[in-house]
């Protein structure tokens, strides 16, 4: 028996519709495909970029940048003052050393002086006490000498020493006097006498009085 056309055509329809849909499916999938698809070679299709997000601040518990800078900043020119006003407290105690180092030079030399007034002769300390004079070129051509006493007794006792720095003619250019107080028995001290004239003419150190007292 013969099927019927009816019967012959509905089989032909069902397999045209799935083919049909077959194709629908192939062409989504090529679609997403194209739409999909990572590779860079391909130039001609869309290009898209993300959109821009605003940082999330709200959990950040960090310094700004710019803060860091001006903290940063502060803390350098916080550690250059402490160190200018460290050198500068150096500097001035170095100074006010010196200053007490020369007032205390300046009061023995006056003491010396006033001690000198009334000895006749050259003094009674004429044997405790040595000159000797300082090579030039280390004292820049001024005439220096380095004052020797010891105290050669059993008691303690001060002294008091003039120094003449006199010309090659023997004349007498200048008075320099110094002092030691206080020194034990067989102590000794080297205080030094410098001139306060040029280097020329050339002068030489000259013990003139040594008194113990």
């Amino acid at each position: 028996m013969n099927p019927s056309p009816e019967r012959l055509g509905r089989p032909v329809r069902s397999r045209a519709v799935r083919a049909a849909a077959s194709l629908v499916l192939i062409g989504f999938g090529t679609v997403v495909v194209v739409a999909c698809g990572s590779d860079g070679d391909d130039t001609s299709g869309p290009s898209f970029s993300e959109r821009p997000t605003v940082p999330v601040t709200d959990s950040f518990s960090g310094i700004p940048p710019s803060a860091l800078a001006s903290s940063a900043s502060a803390a350098i020119e916080s550690a250059r003052a402490s160190a200018s006003s460290a050198a500068a407290s150096a500097s001035a105690r170095e100074a006010s050393r010196k200053a007490s180092i020369g007032a205390e030079v300046e009061r023995s030399r006056r003491a010396a002086e006033e001690a000198l007034q009334d000895v006749q002769g050259r003094g009674n300390a004429l044997d405790e006490v040595a000159l000797t004079g300082k090579p030039r070129t280390d004292a820049g051509g001024i005439a220096t000498a380095i004052v020797t006493i010891t105290n050669k007794t059993q008691n303690t006792a001060s002294y008091a020493v003039q120094v003449d720095f006199v010309d090659a003619a023997g004349k007498v250019v200048e008075t320099q006097f110094v002092g030691e107080e206080g020194l034990a028995p067989g102590q000794r001290r080297q205080p030094l006498v410098i001139s306060r004239q040029p280097p020329e003419p050339v002068l030489t150190a000259r013990l003139a009085k040594a008194q113990r007292y």
